[in-house]
């Protein structure tokens, strides 16, 4: 037997009747040998009785031999030789602790996991590792390590990467591949992961300060950009605008000083303070 196995138990409240009928008897006709006998047989059916909550199972076993498992809920009666174990089916939260790993990149980044998890076969998580519980702490550490080293914590245009799935960014498809790795190293042990999704991510505190300033750098650069676009739309704009209306006729060199004054005015970080002149245009 290699595959879980269904017992069908007997009702325990027939037997629970049988058993007070037995006490019964057995105090009436204690004076002769029958009662004696009637107690004893009472004292040894009590023991096979088995209660199931909702969600939960027995497994049994008879000297080491597989017979099956109880997954009805219930009041049952056993054989009183069998061993009972019992595993939960209930759904179960596991919350991992911070892991300093590498990412993709080799920087060192702290990473947790957030696992919800069941047992669907209770013979392999019984029999197939030695404790199933602490199977799936290990091997959930093990898959988010492996996770961590195949995507980047963070896509940098000047590391010449073009990476459409981070550790920071891409969410749902980090979980999903959590998750199918983790579902992977726990079917041995017949668990079924319902969700699996990072719960903490960070640079390693060695790193955090200059990984900060580098994302404000990367940053502040991306903004300017923007900003050199737009100045540069406006400045022909302008151009084209004055060359359109002919209001003023500019020679080449003072368009270059308007496009300088203009690229100025909208660049700067702050507040130009123009100067008015109210002479000619070459005083």
């Amino acid at each position: 037997m290699s595959t879980e196995k269904n017992h069908s138990p007997i009702n325990g409240y027939i037997i629970l009747f049988v058993l007070l009928l037995l006490f019964i008897g057995g105090v009436l006709l204690l004076r002769i040998y029958v009662g004696a006998f009637m107690i004893l047989a009472a004292l040894l059916l009590l023991p096979g009785f088995v209660l199931v909550n909702p969600n939960s199972s027995r497994v049994l076993l008879l000297f080491g031999k597989y017979i099956g498992t109880i997954k009805q809920n219930g009041l049952f009666w056993v054989n009183p030789f069998f061993t009972k174990t019992k595993i939960s089916l209930r759904a179960s939260n596991f919350d991992s602790e911070r892991l300093k790993v590498n990412d993709k990149l080799g920087n060192p980044i702290m990473i947790s996991t957030i696992l919800v998890w069941r047992v669907t076969d209770t013979y392999k998580a019984a029999f197939e590792v030695d404790d199933y519980q602490n199977f799936v702490r290990v091997q959930t550490d093990a898959a988010v390590r492996k996770l961590a080293s195949m995507y980047p914590y963070d896509n940098f245009a000047d590391e010449g990467l073009d990476e459409d799935i981070t550790l920071r960014s891409s969410v749902n498809e980090v979980s999903d591949a959590l998750e199918q790795e983790v579902q992977e190293r726990l079917s041995m042990a017949g668990i079924e992961v319902l969700e699996a999704r990072i719960g903490y991510l960070a640079y390693a505190q060695e790193i955090a300060n200059a990984m900060l300033k580098r994302q404000q750098a990367t940053a502040i650069v991306a903004a300017r950009h923007k900003i050199v676009e737009g100045a540069v739309s406006m400045v022909e704009m302008a151009l084209t605008e004055l060359s359109k209306k002919e209001l003023v006729t500019l020679d080449e060199e003072r368009k270059a000083a308007m496009v300088s004054n203009l690229m100025v005015v909208l660049c700067s970080d702050k507040d130009v303070a123009p100067i008015v002149n109210t002479g000619t245009l070459n005083h």
